[in-house]
């Protein structure tokens, strides 16, 4: 809630803008529709912001941060079937709650969020600032000091009219695409005030240059070129910006028209600026591989409070079991089924004899028969799932059934009520539907709209199970219709454009191939040594020297970061998404070899940043005695033993990687340190560092300084084991 607080006309800046902050309910826009084809065939019948997102619908997440962040407002937008979303909030909880009032706006000729915008207008319901998200936004962040920031700076400039909300999010150096599938974010700000000045979100197609104008050095005094940032689509608004959508018809995109459109308008001089945050979680649901990654963390407790054991309304009943495994009551498991780390199970659910279940999120009232393996899925409401079935990576909506022996290479999507034949084997990447694929392909900018009274329009209640329509608003499939999902099989396969092949890949929920990454790797490496026009190459970090916009070198020269520790880093964040995604090494060494090329590093830097990933993952496990730590160190390194061995080609890397082992007993990680003899000796006893790169490496510590000797001290009986032996082996 937003305290209130009294004041007079006589008080600062930031005190004013709090007592504003009282007199006027904070109020958000939800834009319920979002005006894109990506989620098809799957939008067809349900709007995108009911889909379940670990077994709860999205808008939930939306209303449940809003609620907790102050806001007492709400005006959830709605165009796409939009009867179902009015129908959900009516049988919901969120109509009724204490100082939270969820409004519905209806239209059905609103086909961009243009559109929505100037119709809101037209209500007059907006008399203030308001928070300006859409339905697919999950967040933990509190408001109070963007709003506060966004408060002074109207006060001062009335032509600050958006903040907007960022956060640190490096891209891939491979797909130029963040861990959200959206592509690489360039965007020029104000080191000093944090105006926003440039923004361009096409990255894939700047070929490794940027053309910016001159008059952002010139009209700057400093600026800072950034693409390790994230948009987290979560906007902090004056009135003015309904007006803005109300003056100017052509603003149909909130980014590519609005935002662009104001920062290249030097007439009205409108302003944006923006608010990052470090700790909080904010992200939206932009596609199938965001849904993924946003299932996960959610799973992970990054977006905590809002996680599977804490309802939205009142206790849960689900509960976190040990792996981040979670169960609901009610479910019916044999005990030879085994389920994995990180997976969510619905309530009601029955799971047979011998099934795998892994890194998935199961719905209500499922039924998953025996010698079924499930790996990295997302299976809704009332699915079916018969003997020895096979599911790797793919989304299965409410109601579908797969036969006996039936399998989904990764990538597939199972659209609602679809019937997969016996033994069929649903091809990677393909989106199956009762709906037969629309002839015209509507671009992503067009409306994701169908008849409501067409198809299966089946909405979730509050419970997150379906209330099935009644039958006569259903429309039955013709008996003429020739099905493509095998014997027994109902559904069409939908068609994917040579051009679409590389959109279904890179936005789908499975890892992206290895080979496509090698490809996507060949293709930079060519274009890598290639100038723009004007023969100037954008620096591998994407960042501006401070030499390249200010003449003051000298002083500025200690904020240059050293590219050793931004390699580190990035290797480590290149690992712990290796982990959360479960992909596979021959990923992350693509992505670390891209990183290398990228740094100008050696081997032995790979070496020892992906020591110390493996051994900080360790570490960070839950344990609570040194020996229990030793175990964890023993299986993870076991797990992660071929990706280290990879960057081991000699004993520099070998003797790399000890020195970087005792940095961190040292420094980063003293809890290793009464450990180091029995963690060097494993990776002796696995072959990761070799009886010579031991010995060398004491060798090179006989002149050091006693501080530097702590850790060949402490091995000396090992070490002189090693000599032995190898003096055994000579005399043979």
């Amino acid at each position: 809630m937003v305290g209130k607080k009294g004041g007079s006309k006589g008080m600062g800046a930031a005190e004013d803008a709090e007592e504003e902050l009282a007199r006027t309910p904070l109020q958000a826009i939800i834009l319920a529709d979002s005006f894109t084809t990506k989620f098809r065939p799957i939008t067809l019948e349900r709007p995108k912001v009911l889909l379940p997102l670990v077994n709860a619908p999205m808008i939930d997440y939306t209303l449940a941060w809003l609620e907790s962040a102050g806001v007492e407002e709400v005006f959830v937008f709605c165009c796409a079937h939009s009867k179902q979303v009015i129908d959900y909030l009516d049988k919901s909880n969120w109509f009724g709650q204490p100082n939270f009032s969820v409004t519905t706006i209806e239209s059905h000729n609103a086909i961009s969020a243009g559109d929505a915008l100037r119709l809101i207008y037209e209500q007059h319901v907006i008399r203030g600032d308001f928070i300006l998200v859409s339905g697919d936004t999950v967040s933990n962040m509190s408001l109070s000091q963007a709003l506060k920031e966004h408060k002074e700076r109207r006060r001062k400039d009335s032509n600050a009219v958006m903040t907007m909300v960022i956060k640190q999010s490096k891209a891939s150096p491979v797909t130029r695409q963040s861990r959200l599938g959206t592509e690489e974010l360039f965007m020029v700000i104000d080191p000093e005030t944090k105006q926003l000045l440039y923004y361009e979100d096409r990255g894939d197609n700047l070929k490794g240059y940027l053309s910016l104008d001159k008059a952002l050095l010139t009209d700057n005094t400093s600026i800072s070129l950034q693409n390790d940032k994230q948009d987290c689509y979560i906007d902090i608004c004056s009135p003015e910006v309904l007006s803005l959508f109300t003056d100017n018809f052509d603003y149909q995109h909130l980014r590519r028209d609005f935002v662009k459109g104001l920062l290249v308008d030097d007439i009205m001089g409108y302003k944006i600026y923006t608010h990052e945050i470090h700790s909080s979680y904010a992200a939206r649901i932009d596609n199938y591989r965001s849904y993924h990654t946003i299932s996960k963390d959610i799973i992970q407790r990054w977006t905590y409070p809002l996680v599977p054991d804490v309802q939205f309304f009142g206790s849960s009943a689900t509960k976190l079991e040990r792996q981040g495994m979670y169960r609901a009551p009610e479910i019916k498991q044999s005990r030879s089924s085994k389920i994995g780390p990180f997976t969510v199970i619905g309530s009601g659910t029955s799971i047979g004899n011998n099934t795998e279940i892994s890194n998935s999120v199961v719905g209500e009232c499922c039924s998953i028969g025996s010698n079924v393996t499930i790996e990295g899925c997302y299976i809704w409401h009332n699915v079916t799932i018969e003997d020895g079935c096979k599911l790797k990576h793919s989304i299965v909506c409410d109601g579908v059934t797969m036969k006996s022996g039936a399998a989904l290479e990764p990538g597939v999507v199972l659209s609602f009520k679809v019937v997969i034949g016996r033994n069929f084997l649903v091809p990677a990447y393909s989106k199956v539907s009762l709906h037969q694929q629309p002839i015209r392909q509507d671009s992503d900018e067009e409306l994701e709209y169908a008849d409501n009274s067409s198809g299966i329009t089946e909405s979730p209640s509050v419970s997150g199970t379906l209330d099935l329509l009644n039958e006569e608003e259903r429309t039955e499939l013709p008996d003429s219709q020739e099905y493509e999902v095998g014997d027994g099989g109902v559904g069409f396969i939908w068609l994917v454009s040579e051009a679409g092949q590389e959109e279904e890949w890179r936005h789908s929920v499975a890892p992206i191939p290895v080979d496509k990454l090698v490809a996507i790797m060949q293709i930079s490496n060519d274009e890598a040594d290639l100038p723009n026009e004007d023969g100037a190459f954008l620096p591998p970090s994407g960042e501006l020297g401070p030499d390249s916009i200010t003449n003051d070198s000298n002083e500025d020269a200690e904020d240059i970061r050293d590219d050793s520790v931004i390699f580190e880093r990035e290797v480590e964040a290149t690992f712990q998404r290796a982990v959360e995604e479960d992909v596979t090494d021959d990923h992350v060494i693509l992505e670390v070899n891209s990183l290398r090329l990228s740094y100008n590093m050696a081997s032995a830097d790979c070496a020892g940043a992906l020591f110390y990933s493996v051994m900080k993952l360790a570490l960070d496990a839950p344990h609570d005695s040194p020996n229990e730590l030793y175990k964890i160190v023993v299986s993870t390194v076991r797990k992660w033993k071929k990706l280290l061995k990879y960057y081991l080609p000699s004993i520099d890397e070998e003797i790399e990687v000890i020195l970087k082992f005792e940095e961190m007993c040292l420094e980063s990680a003293r809890e290793y340190s009464p450990l180091f003899v029995q963690i060097l000796h494993h990776l002796y006893d696995q072959d990761i560092i070799q009886e010579e790169a031991i010995l060398d490496w004491a060798s090179e510590k006989e002149g050091a300084e006693e501080s530097d000797k702590v850790f060949v001290k402490q091995s000396e009986k090992f070490i002189q084991w090693l000599k032995e032996a190898s003096e055994e082996e000579d005399e043979d």
